[in-house]
């Protein structure tokens, strides 16, 4: 940790800026006490990606929906069969 007086900073703040940027601490001071402390800004902590179910109950706790879905299966998050997936369409209403 690096302490320097406040009037000495003052003509070099890109300068400190850079070596908090860095991961340095640096104190100023004012008559010789303490009243400025630069500090890096903390890193925020990357979370695990969630997937398939876990996600799903993490947002519906997080919007609190939980009254709207009361069970969801095991597979909901499973491919689809194939023979769904090559099945055609019903025809809308006034197609041929």
């Amino acid at each position: 940790m690096t302490i320097l007086p406040l009037i000495e900073a003052e003509g070099q703040l890109r300068e400190l800026a850079r070596r908090v940027e860095a991961g340095e601490r640096i104190t100023l001071t004012l008559d010789g006490k303490p009243v400025i402390e630069l500090v890096p800004p903390e890193k925020p902590k990357e979370a695990a990606p969630l997937l398939g179910l876990e996600a799903f109950c993490a947002y519906k706790r997080e919007k609190g929906i939980d009254s709207f879905f009361t069970y969801i299966a095991e597979d909901f998050d499973d491919p689809l069969p194939e023979d769904f997936l090559i099945t055609p369409l019903p025809p809308l209403d006034g197609e041929k």
